[in-house]
């Protein structure tokens, strides 16, 4: 895709493997380290969702530095939930363990589809007794 000259756009590319019956596709990541930028990135998760003929749309895959600051420009670009975020980092390198990671990961999720900014979703979640989201914050930092 990054050679205009022989590369095959990604919505053309996608329309391929939906055609032979994929069901998900990986589409990069926002903030992710891989060359696309955001909007393209944001292109490409929306040609998932978009309605191809009778096949089903496959399942969006988003990776590569995955952590509580990106749902909300995720929904932000894209506006849907039906994709699958791959966080490892986001999760495994939370400081209260994985446990912590992935219920943050949810509550952050949470906060993007309410339209609640990051770090006041996490001094809420605080103020119950349940850190993992402001920890989190701490430890990812960018864009809270």
């Amino acid at each position: 895709m990054r050679s205009k000259a022989l590369g095959v756009d990604y919505r053309v590319w996608q329309q391929m493997a939906r055609l032979a019956g994929a069901d998900h596709l990986h589409a990069s990541g926002l903030g992710s380290k891989f060359y696309e930028l955001d909007e393209e990135v944001a292109s490409n998760i929306r040609s998932l969702l978009a309605p191809l003929g009778q096949t089903l749309a496959p399942l969006p895959v988003l990776s590569s530095g995955q952590n509580v600051t990106t749902p909300g420009p995720t929904f932000d670009a894209v506006g849907s939930t039906d994709l699958m975020m791959l966080a490892g980092g986001g999760v495994a390198a939370h400081p209260d363990g994985p446990g912590a990671g992935v219920r943050s990961l949810r509550q952050a999720w949470e906060a993007a589809v309410d339209g609640v900014p990051l770090q006041t979703a996490a001094t809420k979640q605080a103020k119950t007794g349940d850190d993992a989201l402001l920890h989190a914050v701490q430890t990812f930092g960018k864009g809270a």
